[in-house]
């Protein structure tokens, strides 16, 4: 394998998760016993950019199937995030009815809902057939593909060429980056903005959010060697947000060279990059330790709880969290249920430990101890919908950044 930016050999493995399935290949009660792959899921270094990245990359047919079960905000924070940045966009870049917006990646067209409540022109690309279709029915014009040169030769002369290019968690799951940066030249204005939006490297680095890491994560987002890879095709990151949605966030502004002048924001940043050494071996070495430490005291939690016979649920089911159980090996002996709001995962079992997937209202009903939160970069609204739950005495296990337990006492709204 080559670095995704530079193109270099030199890679330096320093996180190894062991093997795990597709985070979102959810499976269905007919093949439970069916097998199915595993994967490695190793994090390098590149030794020339210092890239942080995925040396292993599952087929993007098996990650990306007409069965996804993954639909954007079904909470009202990542919602409230995503009409926010519509209209930010549209204040800062004035944009009027006569712009278009792609969003690539699109979903089930969330982002751009905001801008078309706003009179602006949009189009969403998304390869999920089952995603596209719900997307489509709610009025959002998707058109189900990859974002290839294809697709957008057919987009160009019906649609024209887009002021704003969107990728939210999109640009991450990219393996070959130089011809996607092509395409989004080739269908960017010269005046236009192209705008990333992933969980940045650092603050992954600093919270320990190892559950990040995923086959479609194959990124992990820093300035330094993103911008010397930008150059190479004439452009340069403008700005720069940090977002605190999925655990700590940063969104990326790119244009042409020149277009605009470059926010103090994007020095800020790398300087904050360097001062806590995301590249050095050492740092990085630390991390895996307290990956692994991690692992072990919510393990231990969970066998003590287990051993009192407490009856322990997982709320929600995101990706994530198919990480962090697959990498415990927290499976139905330990959980009983995981709840999840998408009805697109009802029903179904969790990828590798196969636990059975079903609705939130569960958690009343069976009378559970302990729920453990896998959504945990959205606690606060997820605890508050399930308060009833606390007042019940009933206790959510928080398993990142650090192992803490909330029950009504400790509980602050």
């Amino acid at each position: 394998m080559k670095c995704r930016l530079c193109k270099s050999n030199k890679l330096t493995e320093f996180l190894d998760l062991g093997h795990h399935p597709p985070s979102d290949q959810f499976i269905k009660k007919k093949d439970i016993n069916s097998p199915f792959y595993y994967y490695p899921l190793k994090v390098v270094m590149c030794e020339k950019c210092k890239f942080h990245q995925l040396n292993h990359v599952v087929d993007k047919e098996v990650l990306y199937n007409d069965d996804y079960p993954y639909e954007s905000s079904k909470t009202k924070l990542g919602y409230d995030h995503f009409n926010d940045f519509a209209l930010s966009v549209i204040k800062n870049y004035n944009l009027n009815s006569k712009d278009l917006v792609i969003d690539i990646g699109s979903n089930v067209g969330v982002l751009l809902a905001g801008f078309k409540k706003n009179g602006i022109k949009v189009l969403g690309i998304e390869p999920a057939k089952n995603i596209s279709k719900i997307a489509n029915k709610r009025k959002i014009k998707t058109i189900n593909s990859f974002f290839d040169k294809k697709v957008l030769k057919k987009i160009k002369p019906q649609f024209g060429t887009a002021r704003v290019i969107t990728a939210t968690n999109v640009f991450a799951h990219i393996d070959d980056l130089h011809l996607f940066m092509k395409n989004i030249c080739f269908i960017l204005k010269k005046n236009g903005v192209f705008i990333i939006e992933a969980p940045q490297f650092l603050h992954l680095l600093k919270k320990v959010e190892f559950d990040t890491i995923y086959h479609e994560h194959l990124s992990y987002l820093s300035i330094k060697p993103l911008s010397s890879f930008f150059k190479k095709f004439n452009l340069e990151i403008i700005n720069i947000e940090k977002k605190d949605i999925h655990g700590g966030s940063i969104r990326i502004h790119v244009s042409f060279k020149k277009q605009f002048n470059i926010n103090p924001s994007v020095r800020k940043v790398i300087s904050e990059e360097k001062k806590y050494k995301i590249d050095n071996k050492g740092v990085l070495k630390n991390f895996a330790k307290k990956v692994v430490l991690n692992r072990m005291k919510l393990t231990r939690l969970l066998i003590n709880l287990k051993l009192k016979n407490k009856k322990i649920v997982a709320l929600s089911a995101p990706a994530k969290g198919m990480t962090l159980l697959n990498y415990c090996k927290i499976d139905k002996d330990f959980i009983d249920f995981a709840t999840e709001k998408s009805s697109l995962k009802r029903k179904l079992f969790t990828p590798g430990t196969l636990i059975p997937v079903t609705s939130d209202s569960q958690i009343i009903k069976s009378k559970v101890d302990y729920a453990l939160l896998l959504a945990w970069n959205f606690s606060k609204e997820i605890i508050n919908n399930n308060i009833k739950f606390l007042k019940k005495g009933g206790k959510f296990i928080i398993p990142i950044p650090k192992v803490k337990i909330i029950d009504i006492k400790n509980y602050k709204s």
